[in-house]
């Protein structure tokens, strides 16, 4: 049973890799950003879905960090 898993388990992370290198591979069209006035070089379009995902993936977190520090303090300040 321990090795079903880690076969699916290395099946998954191969179908994900493969997966994120096709598209990688599909999206190499150059696209210029212009966000609030800023302008970026022209960039491929999966290098900037990259960075968009791991942006997200660091102010998430950092975004429920403060949200439950802020609920901390109004729950001392209220009890």
């Amino acid at each position: 049973m321990r090795n079903l898993k880690h076969i699916l388990l290395a099946v998954f992370v191969l179908l994900l890799v493969l997966a994120i290198l096709a598209f990688v591979l599909e999206n190499q069209q150059p696209v210029s950003l212009l966000f609030l006035g800023w302008g970026w070089p022209q960039l491929p379009v999966s290098l900037i879905t990259v960075i968009a995902l791991l942006m997200g993936m660091l102010i998430g977190p950092c975004a429920e960090w403060v949200v439950r520090r802020v609920g901390r303090v109004r729950r001392k300040r209220s009890g």
